[in-house]
């Protein structure tokens, strides 16, 4: 075999990288077979083009089913985590107002406001914050308020909140998520010790107590005070 015809054997038999479209509807069907199962919260994870939140080289991994590397020793989480995590916040109606801790890269922030009117974001590291307002802005999405800060302490300043997600894991709630979700909201996030964390659903209730449901375990970066 000729070095030509060589060449065009590698090139018929050498799979081809999927495209965007049709990768992302191949994650779809993969989530909903374990266990995502709201059509708004599939819907929207088909439509957030996820490789664009992440680097050029990780961009051919941007559809697995897996956490990817964004800098600054943080991820963007597991489509199957964002997935449950969307539901969860959903199961028993719908969310006007949500607060998520943590942007990250932003593609939490944009599923959710797929199926929300309003996200009031908060990141502790400066240039993912401000990488994040970039993407989501050349995105188009209108609905996401941005703020650079302690995501320890919440956002006070749009509180209350009828949805808080958290995408940091931490032993303890803090007194502000509490504090800023109105009676009848919920917390959808990590619970735990490094490597003893649970996703759990928290309700409060009437008495300003939270109900707490566990969902399955998981590993998130910790969930940090101040800012970097």
């Amino acid at each position: 075999m000729g070095r030509d015809a060589a060449v065009t054997e590698r090139r018929h038999t050498t799979r081809a990288p999927l495209l965007p479209d049709s990768a992302r509807k191949r994650l779809v069907e993969d989530l909903r077979r374990q266990g995502v199962e709201d059509e708004a919260v599939l819907r929207a994870i088909g439509k957030v083009p996820r490789h664009v939140f992440v680097s050029e080289g990780m961009r051919w991994r941007a559809y697995e089913n897996t956490a990817l590397p964004i800098g600054q020793a943080q991820t963007i989480s597991q489509p199957l985590v964002v997935g449950l995590m969307t539901q969860a916040l959903l199961a028993d109606g719908a969310r006007k107002r949500v607060l998520e801790v943590g942007t990250g890269c932003g593609y939490q922030a944009a599923v959710l406001a797929e199926v929300v009117h309003r996200v009031f974001t908060v990141e502790r590291i400066r240039v993912l914050s401000m990488q994040a307002r970039e993407t989501l802005k050349q995105l188009n999405y209108r609905n996401i308020v941005f703020n650079y800060g302690d995501g320890m302490a919440g956002w006070a300043g749009h509180a209350p909140y009828d949805g808080i997600v958290v995408t940091a894991g931490t032993a303890a709630v803090p007194a502000a998520f509490v504090n800023q979700l109105s009676v009848g909201g919920r917390i959808v996030m990590p619970l735990g010790g490094k490597g003893a964390q649970q996703l759990v659903i928290l309700d409060k209730q009437s008495d300003g107590s939270l109900s707490r449901r566990d969902l399955q375990g998981v590993a998130f970066v910790p969930l940090l005070a101040g800012k970097a």
